[in-house]
Order: C-alpha cells, then sequence, then structure tokens
C-alpha cells in the first residue's frame, strides 16, 4: 500500500497529464474498467486508461487489439507502446484489490 501510494503521488502530473490528453481526444471517459476474478474468485474492477475508441470498445474481451487495430487512439497507441495505461491498477492495490507484483504483470 505504502509502495502503491508514494507512486500514485509520484506519478500524479503523468496521471493527470494523460487522464487529459484522453479527455481531450475525444470527450469520452478516461477509464477502461473491466471486471477480472481476484482472491477468493472475487469479482472486482480492474482500472486502466483507456485507449480505444468509446463506441468501439469492448468490455468483454471478445476480440483482442492487433498493432494496427482500429479501436485504438493516438493517444491510446503511445500509452499502449510504453504501458501507461496500466498505471491506474495503483488504484486497484491502494483499495485492496490487487498487489504490486500483479498489477506489474502484463498477460503476453
Amino acid at each position: 500500500m505504502t509502495l502503491a501510494g508514494g507512486a500514485v503521488l509520484a506519478l500524479a502530473p503523468v496521471l493527470l497529464l494523460v487522464a487529459l490528453l484522453i479527455k481531450l481526444e475525444d470527450r469520452g471517459p478516461i477509464f477502461f474498467v473491466q471486471k477480472r476474478t481476484g482472491r477468493g474468485n472475487r469479482f472486482f474492477p480492474i482500472f486502466k486508461f483507456r485507449s480505444m475508441r468509446v463506441e468501439k470498445l469492448d468490455a468483454t474481451g471478445n476480440r483482442s487489439a492487433s498493432k494496427d487495430d482500429d479501436r485504438i487512439t493516438r493517444i491510446g497507441r503511445f500509452i499502449r507502446r510504453t504501458s501507461i495505461d496500466e498505471l491506474p491498477q495503483l488504484f486497484n492495490v491502494l483499495r485492496g484489490e490487487m498487489s504490486i507484483s500483479w498489477a506489474c504483470h502484463r498477460p503476453a
């Protein structure tokens, strides 16, 4: 919790800048929220910065993103390539829904 809290404070300027850029690009929501299974097979909402166009979001995960995916926004390409889209998972850590080791794991 301490590590996640410190990271949120240290990264606050980046988090705010990315949130602003996402909002300015297409006025949609800043976060993409998806249900994931956690400890004890309990569902929790995982937070990520939204990198795809609102009208083309796939919250159920039926379609995997590809390199030249037409759903990805301009800022989305950058935040996905740099893994900045994963930073909001620090809030999941602060809420006790994830651990830092799980938040740092990115499926292939």
